[in-house]
């Protein structure tokens, strides 16, 4: 088998070059960092969590009308999807005071937000991805007015349905990341959903407890990484019935959470 051409490594993937033009073969590393990649570890699994949770999410939001690259999962840690022109910025959605919103403001960490906060991101890990506004992005060129307008619109319309998605198992949606990429048609470029949507981009918290069931657990040293994302996929009902997995036990890692 010929050995297929790397495209780019980011932090969390590798894309290679995919079967056919305008395809590429996404592939999910166990590699985890957080705060601009200031912390490095490796979450053993991650991987092909992130892989199904994505390929689920993504499917269902196609269900409901939103373009994205996603075309099929091929393995336990790889995807096919539609090449795109990534837009360097990243959309965050903020439904509830957490992260760099509590610090920046000085607001108590799960304080709910009156209105749903949408923020703009430039990507650049030399700059440590700095936020930005609409006019930045505008007087830059980074995407266009109409681009920006899209952007918006179907970052709400998946806040929405990912809010309610996650609700249904009892997992409040805190904020999450979407990334955009152009795909082109002749002369014409068209906005779609990118990227991935996994606990590696989402604040994922149980309803019941506040426990974090995602990437948090690894940015603030809690224990438990693994055991919360393969929860998380548990609620989606990703793993099959009786299914002997491991599924985070919130008493052991509740106690290690001042640590």
């Amino acid at each position: 088998m010929a050995r297929r051409r790397q495209i780019y490594e980011g932090k969390a993937k590798i894309l290679y070059e995919g079967p056919e033009p305008g395809t590429l073969i996404q592939y999910f590393k166990d590699d985890a960092t957080a705060f601009n990649a200031q912390k490095k570890g490796t979450i053993s699994g991650k991987g092909v969590l992130n892989n199904r949770i994505s390929e689920h999410i993504f499917t269902l939001l196609a269900g409901i009308g939103i373009p994205t690259h996603f075309i099929r999962r091929l393995n336990m840690r790889e995807q096919l999807i539609r090449q795109v022109e990534i837009v360097p910025i990243e959309v965050v959605v903020r439904n509830v005071v957490a992260g760099s919103l509590a610090k920046r403001l000085g607001i108590e960490e799960g304080t709910p937000l009156p209105r749903t906060i949408v923020e703009y991101y430039y990507k650049d890990d030399a700059l440590g991805d700095p936020m930005v506004t609409d006019e930045h992005i505008l007087a830059f060129g980074w995407a266009a007015q109409e681009e920006l307008h899209d952007m918006a619109d179907m970052a709400i319309r998946v806040n929405d349905f990912l809010s309610g998605l996650f609700a249904g198992i009892g997992i409040r949606l805190v904020d999450f990341k979407l990334e955009f990429g152009r795909i082109w048609d002749n002369d014409y470029a068209r906005i779609i959903l990118a990227d991935e949507i996994s606990p590696d981009g989402c604040r994922l918290w149980d309803m019941v407890t506040n426990e974090k069931l995602d990437k948090d657990r690894f940015r603030r040293d809690l224990g438990g990484e693994v055991e919360a994302y393969q929860e998380v996929a548990r609620r989606l009902g990703l793993f099959p019935e009786g299914a002997d997995s491991a599924v985070l036990d919130l008493e052991s890692h509740r106690k290690r959470r001042g640590k």
